[in-house]
């Protein structure tokens, strides 16, 4: 029987510890590379006990859109996040989605403190603080949510701890791989000193955007993130770790990035007055310039959407073109959050609006980014074997939001 129901899924609560890990920006070779080279001991050691495979994340494959669903178990489609920004149509502005007022629905978190669970969100990023955490501070309930961005404005009225850095260490920056670390490190402070016994550890991909697989920057991070995850395990967690998206590198032989300036492209077919939103858009934008595998367009004549979609279609590095209602079905996404058509690219293309709204001055390394349907397949990991009911799931079509039903439900 289930303990309670959060958007129509019901979720058992274990005896012990659950800490489900977001590796941010994890494609599954990152994994394969480190734990080949020996650098992940005690990912090895989980997996000998544990259950390793991949699941399909939500599109499009950013940040914002993907936690969401985590942390609630559902598609867009209901969270209402459809990208990490967006064109509002209720006051025609550009908007960042870092606000819970654009949350439609309740999170696994708040369901499991209001069943009397000591419940911690950890994120490495605070846009997602506030995005995901409804529920944790209200009356009655034990709850508690920080990044380690900001660990040091943490308040008891506000996040539900103090004095972070007194339990984890001082703050890192946020472009690092220790911003990662210090959340993982943070998760287990808390399950050690009974803080916390059911935790959401969110990272951020600043490693996966600057390294490939293979990279020792790359094997130096999971090494790093191998050490926290084994401390998890030696308390007693029931693990699940999974990512929000892949991440592939976008650019030529030589380097340089594959753009496609969708806005400038349309300006010259069809005249301004077309506007093209890049939805990976978000106050981090040193390692990516706001360039992702996935757009939307806000069309200045709708009527022309097909023979429109059908030119952009033809673009080489154009992958898919699909119109607001094929889009709203096809890829669960709330209808009213996007635009006229989607387009997404190539595994090696990004797309943008035109050069000057995207800044790669700071980018010192080849453009590695995410947000198409080459990014969606990612790691599904669990530190026990799942049982029959969930290895039939997992044999099926599982999804990176289906990570909380498995690590309540689904070990033996």
């Amino acid at each position: 029987m289930d303990d309670f129901t959060v958007n129509g899924r019901g979720y058992r609560l274990p005896e012990g510890p659950v800490a489900v890990v977001c590796v941010d920006g994890c494609e599954d070779d990152y994994l394969t590379e480190a734990l080949a080279r020996g650098r992940m001991p005690h990912m090895e050691t989980i997996l000998k006990g544990g259950w390793r495979g991949m699941a399909r994340g939500a599109l499009p494959s950013f940040t914002n859109v993907n936690n969401a669903a985590i942390v609630t178990g559902v598609p867009p489609v209901e969270t209402g996040l459809s990208g990490n920004f967006f064109l509002d149509p209720e006051t025609g502005e550009e908007v960042m989605m870092n606000s819970s007022d654009f949350l439609r629905c309740g999170t696994i978190l708040s369901g499991a403190a209001q069943m009397g669970r000591k419940v911690a969100m950890v994120t490495a990023k605070e846009k997602l603080r506030d995005l995901l955490s409804p529920g944790l501070l209200a009356e009655g309930v034990t709850g508690m949510a920080f990044s380690s961005e900001k660990a040091t404005e943490a308040r008891v009225s506000t996040h539900g701890i103090e004095n972070v850095e007194e339990l984890v260490g001082d703050t890192p920056p946020i472009y690092s791989g220790e911003a990662s670390v210090y959340v993982l490190r943070a998760g287990v402070a808390l399950v050690e000193s009974g803080q916390a016994d059911f935790l959401y550890l969110s990272l951020t991909d600043y490693i996966q955007h600057k390294y490939a697989p293979d990279e020792e920057g790359a094997l130096e991070f999971y090494e790093a993130l191998d050490a926290e995850l084994g401390r998890l395990r030696e308390l007693g967690c029931r693990l699940g770790i999974t990512a929000d998206h892949g991440m592939n590198a976008k650019c030529r032989e030589d380097g340089s990035p594959r753009v496609i300036y969708l806005e400038d492209e349309l300006a010259g077919k069809f005249g301004a007055g077309d506007k093209v939103i890049c939805p990976i858009t978000d106050p981090y934008v040193v390692h990516h310039g706001a360039l992702g595998s996935y757009v939307t367009v806000h069309l200045r004549e709708p009527a022309r959407a097909g023979e429109i979609a059908e030119w952009i279609g033809e673009l080489d590095g154009v992958t898919e073109v699909m119109e607001k209602n094929e889009a709203a079905d096809q890829l669960e996404l709330p209808i009213d959050r996007i635009g006229d058509l989607v387009v997404m690219g190539a595994a090696d293309t990004v797309l943008g609006r035109s050069p000057e709204y995207h800044d790669l001055s700071q980018l010192d390394r080849p453009l590695r980014s995410h947000g198409g349907r080459f990014e969606t397949m990612v790691p599904f990991i669990f530190s026990g074997p799942l049982n029959e009911e969930y290895q039939a799931k997992a044999d099926a079509d599982p999804r990176n939001f289906d990570v909380f039903e498995y690590v309540c439900n689904g070990l033996d």
